[in-house]
């Protein structure tokens, strides 16, 4: 028997799901690579490669702060690994925008095919799509759209964590949003895929939680930092520094 077709039409009315809103991270783990700046060299989890681990090791957060580079932290790869909070709007049918209190970005999701990438960014360009289950087991059946997927290429070089962690312009990103129940609340998880055969061994794949808020109350617009910067304080006899 045929499987049925998904639906058709403009993003924005086929949605299979409602991830516009107010949102709020919440750390379930990884606490100290998000929270708080680690020690330079400090890579634990990232399948780095030989020239991944050499740009590592030799970051220079106040070469960082001399070049305007405060942001290489925020861009694609790990903007929605830093704790704040975000706010999700559709643009016209065809364009989500995600917005972020912490370093102040704003990514532009494009479900349509004839949306065109620019100069590479730091948000670089993202490509959207309403991805459907693969299996008419459980409770959707075949064909029956989902979850949403982002693909994101045209990438600026940028850090995968706060203490330098390179990914390259070559890098590619496929996030996958899913959204569910529980806990008294609705969540918001996205899993991302990060691969860049410049400084990594295989794709690092982090989830990433977050709660939805009712409203924008609590939404706290602060700049990119520098990790050495004034606005964080270091503590003592410490590498690290808490945000």
């Amino acid at each position: 028997m045929a499987q049925p077709s998904p639906p058709s039409g403009p993003a924005r009315e086929i949605a299979p799901i409602e991830v516009t809103g107010n949102w709020v991270s919440v750390l379930t783990e990884d606490y100290r690579w998000r929270v708080v700046v680690p020690p330079k060299g400090d890579y634990t989890s990232i399948p780095l490669n030989e020239a991944g681990r050499r740009e590592a090791d030799t970051w220079n957060p106040e070469q960082d702060r001399a070049n305007g580079d405060q942001c290489k932290a925020y861009g694609a790869a790990n903007i929605m690994r830093i704790p704040g909070r975000v706010r999700i709007s559709w643009e016209g049918d065809e364009t989500l925008v995600i917005e972020t209190d912490k370093g102040m970005q704003r990514r532009e999701l494009h479900f349509s095919d004839g949306a065109m990438p620019g100069e590479p960014a730091l948000q670089g360009f993202s490509q959207a799509n309403w991805e459907r289950s693969i299996s008419s087991r459980g409770f959707f059946p075949a064909n029956y759209l989902t979850h949403l997927q982002v693909v994101t290429t045209e990438l600026t070089p940028g850090y995968l964590r706060l203490n330098g962690v390179p990914y390259s312009e070559n890098a590619i990103i496929t996030e996958h949003f899913t959204l569910s129940e529980g806990f008294g609340g609705e969540w918001l998880t996205i899993t991302t895929i990060v691969e860049d055969p410049q400084f990594l061994t295989e794709p690092f794949v982090t989830s990433t939680d977050f709660r939805r808020e009712a409203n924008d109350e609590l939404w706290n617009p602060e700049p990119c930092m520098s990790a050495w910067g004034p606005l964080r304080e270091r503590k003592a006899g410490s590498n690290s520094i808490r945000l």
